[in-house]
């Protein structure tokens, strides 16, 4: 079994880079670290950067989740390939862009790219947030795919991710520590991401963003609402092409050792989804670059 550390990244391809730097800095929050060879990197937290957006077509490039050390992404190749999937070693280069030590990228079995990586750069100033949203860290990934309950086998059979609670037919969420989710799956017809998650540090700094959000024009597409699974206060915005932003407040925690059995919830009953009883349309997806557009590098 291959024990994920934490996320680390999100790649993702962008035909207007100034426009989508924009978005993620003077409307999200994030702090440009810096631009080189036609990818911008931006930070939210320890992480060098946790979103790189590179000049291309429009789409996911790829999702990163970290490992220990070079023996356990060796392990990850060897694992992966008698699983049946195909594994790439990542070049020098590829790793420089990335900021890590090394990688390798497959596609999982419903097509989205995933970087294993180790030696991710860590930054220990202060991150200089562009406006004050409240942030303090990058909080979970939302991936799609077609069928919910095999994609909960894939990683909890391949990876060390154990089922917090399903949304039935809808929705697997995940953890790999004590945070609710770091990862989860939501049903889409296609491989991309569903969202991009923040934390914030109070319910105040989540309010203040949906004004915020609301007087400058951005698409709320849910929230404020708070989800029964995690008991996190969520707010869903749309950004530049097709990528949806959270940011929520106080997630539940199942600490290691306690008696945690997983539920599932039917998004028909009310509540499902906000116990606020807010509307539950689907947030945009992002979807996954095609491969043949979509190196490895």
């Amino acid at each position: 079994m291959i024990e994920l550390q934490d996320i680390a990244y999100l790649r993702s391809g962008t035909a207007d880079m100034k426009t989508a730097i924009d978005f993620a800095t003077r409307i999200v929050g994030m702090e440009l670290v810096g631009q080189e060879n036609g990818t911008a990197y931006l930070r939210a937290d320890q992480r060098h950067h946790c979103l790189a957006f590179t000049e291309g077509r429009s789409g996911v490039l790829s999702t990163g989740f970290t490992v220990l050390d070079e023996d356990a992404l060796e392990q990850a190749e060897t694992e992966l390939e008698q699983a049946g999937l195909t594994v790439r070693r990542g070049s020098k280069e590829g790793a420089r862009l990335r900021h890590v030590t090394d990688y390798l990228a497959f596609d999982d079995p419903f097509g989205n790219r995933i970087d294993l990586v180790t030696g991710q750069t860590t930054v220990p100033g202060r991150v200089n947030y562009t406006r004050q949203a409240g942030i303090t860290e990058f909080g979970h990934l939302c991936l799609d795919a077609p069928d919910v309950k095999e994609a909960g086998r894939f990683w909890t059979r391949t990876f060390n991710a154990k089922v917090s609670d399903w949304v039935r037919d809808v929705a697997c969420l995940m953890r790999i520590d004590p945070v609710h989710h770091k990862l989860a799956v939501f049903q889409g017809d296609k491989p991309g991401l569903c969202h991009i998650n923040f934390q914030v540090e109070t319910i105040d700094d989540l309010m203040r963003n949906w004004h915020f959000l609301t007087a400058n024009g951005v698409e709320i597409e849910q929230g404020p609402g708070r989800h029964p699974q995690s008991g996190a206060i969520f707010l869903y915005f749309k950004g530049p092409e097709g990528l949806t932003y959270e940011y929520s407040y106080n997630v539940r925690r199942i600490e290691e050792g306690e008696k945690w059995v997983p539920r599932t919830f039917d998004i028909s009953q009310p509540g499902a989804i906000d116990m606020w009883l807010g509307p539950n349309a689907r947030v945009s997806t992002q979807y996954q670059v095609e491969p043949t557009e979509n190196p490895f590098d």
